[in-house]
């Protein structure tokens, strides 16, 4: 893909606007412009990264047949944990493409897949029980949500073409609603994801759609240039149209509204990749960020009562890069909720660090790219990342990233094949930065190996304590990474049942504290790229015996706060009750 190298600011200029605008002028952050040449710290955990694809029951290869140089096969395809049946235990849904882009699909062509969590570390296949193969369909991304308050998980599944909405019957069947409910997009559906943003307790949907990739407006024959190197045209998303964005608003009747052009966020020149809400002016209203290919990336600050304002150029987040994957969590333990960026090649990641706490909650909003002052900037220049989020995979209180990797160049022996890549494994030492381990070895050997990774996401499938990782890719095999040895650290996570709010809370802001230290999430955050992680809060606690307290702030404005909490269990918390279940 053909995508602009963006010229970010100056080192040196954005350490002069940190260093005039951080509350903790002691923490001074290691300077490090080189994140390649990082001397891995001595006391970095022991955590192993264990390969249990097979022994788990997971058998599911993307694709069939040699590729045909299309801009869709290369682009797909991705994952959701969710627990669909409510047993306590994720389940995970792995999205498919039939084969050769173009090609006649036959009756025993490849399809999406749901695994069951058998609950002793193993799943089982139930696609066709459950009617969720999305036959047919050219898959890209999914990603579960209760869109009608009943205490079930819905799936939607993105498609080039036709997407998918399947409603979950509750007797481990879903049904095709997507004609009745008006989901069906009828674009290239990218990065699906679920949220409330009008906080009126009904879940909406948002889709990011990529190009128009109609063959018949290319010249035959052409090509074009990638950074000196020709590939066809028809894998140039620049040859291709950008399409508007979805924004499905929830008629809290089982059917939708596409409200995106009359709220202005729908981006029509976008090339969208992936999109993520948050909260990043802790006000109760979540924001949209939008990853674009080819075209600026786009924040729309959500005003309330159904109004949005592009604030992209005014935040400091307009970039011309081109972003796959994004990743939102408070890396700094500040308060706010910063972003993490994957990017293409010659590119390099991005950390944008939300400056609202600095600026005491006043002003405008303000993000600034330190990826190379905590050291996940230049080790990913020669990288294609995709899927990412914020994990604290050893569970010592402080936000861990992963971001896998894949190259869009083909091979040069074997154009039918892309060149594989590495995922970096960054662990967060605090103030000091982040580290790769999955470079050295140092959380094991699955993570060396190369491969054409999309989507990934994460869950504690096993229930042991520790988040666990799948990563599906191109052309290849979906891999379920079990985490070996996070859990020496204790941890608390938390599921959220709303009343007046969404019934799963997606939103709502937790804030805990143990031991002196403050952290701070949301409910149900998504983005990555084309997958979704489990929806549930997640906190490490390092060596803390006890929670001292933990805050809920709902969607609908409603306060709960729990004091000293027990350590290494799920705890569920219902908006309203003044208890919490175990």
């Amino acid at each position: 893909m053909n995508r602009r190298t963006f010229s970010v600011l100056s080192a040196g200029l954005l350490l002069d606007t940190l260093a005039g605008c951080r509350r903790h002028p002691k923490r001074a952050v290691q300077r490090v412009f080189n994140s390649d040449a990082r001397t891995l710290p001595k006391d970095h955990p022991s955590v192993v990264f264990t390969d249990v694809t097979r022994e788990a029951g997971i058998d599911f290869v993307h694709s069939q047949g040699a590729r045909t140089h299309q801009l869709p096969e290369d682009m797909g395809s991705g994952a959701a944990w969710g627990d669909f049946d409510n047993d306590g235990y994720p389940d995970l849904y792995l999205v498919n493409q039939p084969g050769p882009w173009g090609h006649p699909v036959g009756p025993n062509a490849p399809t999406s897949r749901l695994y069951r969590n058998n609950r002793n570390g193993t799943f089982t296949d139930i696609t066709e029980k459950a009617g969720v193969a999305n036959r047919g369909g050219f898959g890209m991304g999914a990603a579960w949500g209760d869109y009608d308050n009943d205490g079930l998980l819905d799936l939607y599944v993105t498609n080039y073409g036709r997407s998918v909405l399947y409603h979950n019957n509750g007797d481990g069947t879903f049904t095709d609603v997507t004609e009745r409910a008006g989901v069906a997009n009828n674009r290239w559906g990218m990065s699906p994801i679920w949220f409330d943003y009008d906080n009126d307790g009904w879940l909406d949907l948002y889709v990011p759609n990529y190009v128009d990739y109609d063959l018949t407006k290319v010249p035959p024959g052409a090509s074009s240039q990638e950074y000196g190197i020709a590939v066809p045209f028809t894998l140039n998303p620049a040859s291709f149209a950008g399409v508007p964005n979805r924004l499905y608003h929830n008629n809290r009747d089982g059917t939708f509204t596409d409200v995106a052009s009359h709220l202005h966020v729908d981006d029509p020149d976008g090339r969208s990749l992936a999109a993520a809400f948050a909260d990043f002016m802790l006000n109760g209203r979540q924001d949209i960020y939008v990853g674009n290919d080819i075209s600026s990336n786009q924040l729309f600050r959500n005003l309330g009562r159904g109004r949005f304002e592009n604030i992209s150029a005014s935040s400091w987040t307009e970039e011309y890069r081109g972003t796959m994957g994004i990743a939102i969590g408070d890396f700094d333990r500040d308060g706010d909720l910063d972003m993490f960026l994957s990017h293409w090649t010659g590119q390099g990641d991005a950390l944008y660090q939300n400056l609202w706490m600095e600026q005491q909650q006043k002003g405008k909003l303000h993000f600034t790219d330190v990826a190379d002052m905590f050291g996940c900037g230049s080790i990913s220049y020669s990288d294609a990342g995709w899927g990412t989020f914020f994990f604290d995979f050893d569970n010592d209180g402080w936000q861990d990233l992963m971001v896998v990797n894949g190259s869009t160049f083909e091979d040069k022996t074997d154009s039918t094949k892309l060149v594989a890549e590495r995922p970096f494994l960054l662990w967060s030492k605090g103030q000091s930065g982040f580290f790769d381990l999955a470079s050295s070895g140092a959380a094991g050997n699955a993570l060396t190996i190369p491969m054409n990774a999309r989507g990934a996401a994460y869950a504690d499938y096993d229930r042991d304590g520790d988040l666990d990782v799948i990563v599906t890719s191109n052309h290849g095999r979906a891999m379920l990474l079990r985490n070996d040895g996070g859990n020496r650290n204790h941890w608390l996570c938390a599921h959220l049942v709303g009343t007046r709010s969404n019934r799963q809370g997606i939103g709502a802001r937790l804030v805990l504290e143990a031991n002196g230290v403050r952290q701070t999430t949301q409910y149900g955050l998504q983005g990555s790229y084309l997958s979704s992680s489990m929806p549930e809060a997640w906190f490490g606690l390092g060596h803390a015996i006890k929670v001292d307290s933990l805050t809920v702030i709902w969607p609908s404005g409603a306060r709960q706060e729990f004091r000293n909490l027990p350590v290494d269990r799920t705890l569920t918390i219902t908006e309203g009750r003044t208890v919490w279940e175990s």
